[in-house]
């Protein structure tokens, strides 16, 4: 069964890797940030937007409520798509002070299926953005699946390829993770979801790239076939 497959891939990843101890940031709202930040760019550039946000004293939600838009543009351009990015921040802690007493502890109190579909009303927030801030900043027990866990579970024949991006794919897998999680006990999920998502993005960025790599790959025992897919398409 894909979910029993999935679940022995993550033992031989963290047999292979050992823990991650994802996700890197000092505070949950540095975590909220990195997650708008972090898409479609590499998380060295936003290692330098945050650089620029501390250092400008605006990585908190006192800090970022009264940072000028266009500086905030500013600040955070290493990671691209600064125009879009900004206000969706913006957004973020204007529904965090409308909704929620300006508090991320309030936020975090919210039972998780409200609270997700509530961050995805956001703009600028898609499937992993709103579980990477569900699991990551606020220790709700969701799967985060990103565009390797995609290639792997295609590549492995895990599930049906969903053409595009589009969320009918996303959430598809994270079904899949869900399942193969669904007998360990509620109160490790958080943290075997949060070691999983890490583990996925070490193979994947070491075999699991555009071109598979699988030589050496602790999950190469289980592909079907040996050779290496091209795959270019996101979720």
């Amino acid at each position: 069964m894909p979910a029993v497959r999935l679940r022995r891939m993550h033992n031989w990843l963290a047999q292979a890797y050992g823990p991650q101890y994802w996700w890197p940031a000092k505070t949950a709202f540095e975590v909220v940030v990195g997650a708008y930040l972090t898409q479609n760019t590499t998380w060295s550039a936003v290692e330098r937007s945050l650089a620029n946000l501390r250092a400008a004293g605006a990585l908190s939600i006192d800090g970022l409520r009264v940072l000028d838009l266009d500086k905030l543009q500013k600040l955070i351009r290493p990671s691209g798509f600064y125009s879009r990015k900004a206000p969706a921040l913006k957004a973020f802690v204007a529904m965090l002070d409308d909704e929620f007493s300006g508090s991320l502890d309030v936020l975090a109190a919210t039972e998780t299926r409200v609270l997700r579909e509530r961050l995805l009303a956001l703009p600028g927030v898609g499937g992993e953005t709103a579980d990477a801030i569900l699991l990551y900043a606020l220790g709700h027990p969701v799967p985060v699946a990103d565009e390797y866990l995609r290639r792997i579970a295609e590549r492995h024949r895990l599930l049906t390829p969903v053409p595009g991006r589009n969320r009918k794919g996303y959430e598809s897998l994270v079904q899949l993770t869900r399942k193969a999680f669904a007998k360990d006990p509620v109160a490790d999920q958080s943290r075997l979801f949060n070691e999983f998502h890490a583990l996925t993005v070490a193979v994947g960025k070491k075999h699991c790239s555009v071109i598979a790599d699988c030589e050496g790959c602790p999950l190469a025992a289980d592909l079907p076939t040996r050779k290496p897919v091209r795959t270019d398409r996101n979720i």
